[in-house]
């Protein structure tokens, strides 16, 4: 046990180490039970005699925050009163070192943590959450999983849990190549980097690309992930609307114009959170924009192989003329999010530099999965899940967009997804769900407010609506709670939500 000593203070040494040991015990970092250094071992660490260990002791078994059991030792005793939640409540921000008191005067506050906070609020006794981002988690193939583990380890031993190839398992390499060829993506083995999750590689991206006060180009609304990755950066956000074919390219060309961004982030199918897929038109015309005014683009292809209906569309990175796109995608929506397995595929110069992005911020991703993934796609379960998945969301779907039509207003409005994990709905007009959320909670249905996806904060008719999480009869009973709401809501008659005008982007 380390404890600071000064031994040119005033203060007794035998008080120090009491002060020290009772504020770690007040503050919970040592939980009750927890047996203390023997006084002899103790004083031979610290440099001091036995017996002024023994006399801290002594004084924290007075207060009751110690006692000791004959031939067992000394042991931290169960609180009196329930402790405070964080030993940090009870410190002023004043008494903060000052680059600590410098980050609570930054404005930039995670969106997701405002999402979780809302999820914790909720009283009801059996809620039913719209709010996430993931599919089912009773259909997580983890039986086939583990037993890929099972048969890495066997095989492999320890080999499998060293770093392995910092660019990520060539073997998964390889095959995640081959099915993006396969599916018109152009990619070689040397071209993809193993990340961990989709999420680092929209951050190695952005750390390697962008720099405090420049523009990323947006679609309004969007992956709300990404807008706190960005605002982490202090870069400025540059919205562009979408409608039911995707981001309005249109209205892009403006933005690159005058905005001058940095980067393109964009979700061109199954968008998230909107659901749409933009059109095979406007994917061209993105990429030629990007091309002429040279500015790379981050393409999010978070879920594109979960379709229900429509015909496929190219990737950005399949109409690509030469390294203009950045293509990233993931294997934790669909298998496990604790998997922490996606991937980026880069060419050019570009990759070394992400690579070496990668390598000091956490070396490489875990090899042990790497392999045990590479093996379960090897054997075909990953597409006869991935198949699975699909007709059951499916019907969840369908399930959730019947249940909308019949429980919520005529007014309200939805455009229905043809693939992906989400259903955007629109409220009636003046509704706000923000206003909505607490009634909703009331009801027991959580959902993800629309405000948490555009790059300006402010109430917003739209709401996020998981329609992957749950069987359809619950599905039926959340949607037959959020129409409750939405009645409860209208009736009170004070709302004023205000939305974003449609034809404006959105600067931040």
């Amino acid at each position: 046990m380390r404890i600071p000593l000064d031994r040119d203070s005033p203060v007794p040494l035998y008080q120090q180490i009491q002060q020290f040991l009772q504020d770690q015990i007040r503050s919970g970092t040592l939980l009750p039970e927890t047996r203390l250094p023997a006084s002899r071992t103790l004083a031979a660490s610290l440099g001091v005699n036995r017996i002024t260990v023994t006399n801290a002791y002594a004084e924290l078994e007075a207060e009751g925050l110690v006692y000791s059991r004959q031939g067992s030792g000394t042991f931290v005793a169960a609180p009196l009163v329930t402790p405070p939640q964080s030993a940090d409540d009870r410190i002023s921000p004043d008494d903060w070192p000052l680059w600590q008191q410098e980050l609570l005067s930054r404005t930039w506050l995670l969106a997701q943590r405002g999402l979780d906070r809302l999820l914790e609020s909720v009283s009801h006794p059996d809620p039913i959450c719209f709010a996430g981002g993931i599919g089912d988690s009773r259909l997580f193939p983890t039986d086939d999983f583990r037993k890929a583990l099972q048969a890495v380890l066997r095989h492999d031993g320890t080999e499998a849990l060293g770093y392995g190839d910092r660019a990520g398992y060539p073997p998964l390499r390889a095959k995640i190549a081959h099915v993006l060829t396969s599916q018109g993506i152009p990619a070689h083995p040397d071209q993809v980097l193993i990340t961990s999750g989709s999420q680092q590689a929209l951050a190695l991206v952005a750390h390697l690309l962008l720099r405090p006060g420049d523009v990323v180009l947006i679609e309004s609304p969007t992956y709300s992930g990404a807008i706190d990755l960005f605002r982490s950066l202090d870069v400025r956000l540059l919205g562009v609307p979408l409608d039911e074919q995707g981001m309005q390219v249109e209205q892009a060309e403006d933005a690159l114009r005058s905005g001058r961004p940095r980067l393109i982030y964009t979700i061109p199918t199954f968008h998230n959170p909107t659901g749409t897929c933009m059109s095979g038109h406007r994917r061209r015309q993105l990429v030629a924009l990007a091309d002429r005014y040279n500015v790379p683009v981050l393409e999010d292809d978070f879920v594109g192989d979960l379709r229900y209906e429509g015909r496929a569309q190219p990737a950005l990175k399949a109409l690509d003329p030469g390294g203009q796109v950045i293509y990233t995608s993931t294997f934790s929506k669909m298998l496990m999010p604790g998997l922490r397995v996606g991937f980026l595929v880069a060419s050019g110069p570009v990759y070394e530099r992400l690579l070496a992005c990668k390598r000091v911020t956490d070396l490489a991703s875990s090899n042990l999965m790497q392999q045990a993934l590479e093996a379960y796609i090897t054997v075909g379960r990953y597409q006869s899940h991935l198949r699975r998945a699909c007709q059951m969301y499916h019907r969840r779907r369908d399930a959730m967009l019947d249940a909308l039509s019949r429980y919520l207003p005529a007014s309200a409005r939805c455009l229905p997804p043809q693939g992906g994990l989400f259903v955007w709905l629109q409220l009636p007009a003046g509704l706000s769900a923000n206003e909505l959320y607490p009634v909703a909670a009331e009801e027991g249905v959580t959902f993800a407010p629309g405000s948490l996806f555009f790059p300006a904060e402010r109430a917003q008719p739209y709401l996020r609506l998981n329609l992957a999480m749950h069987p359809p009869d619950v599905i039926e009973e959340g949607i037959r709670r959020l129409g409750r709401a939405v009645e409860r809501l209208l009736a009170r008659g004070e709302n004023q939500a205000t939305s974003i005008p449609p034809h404006k982007a959105v600067i931040t």
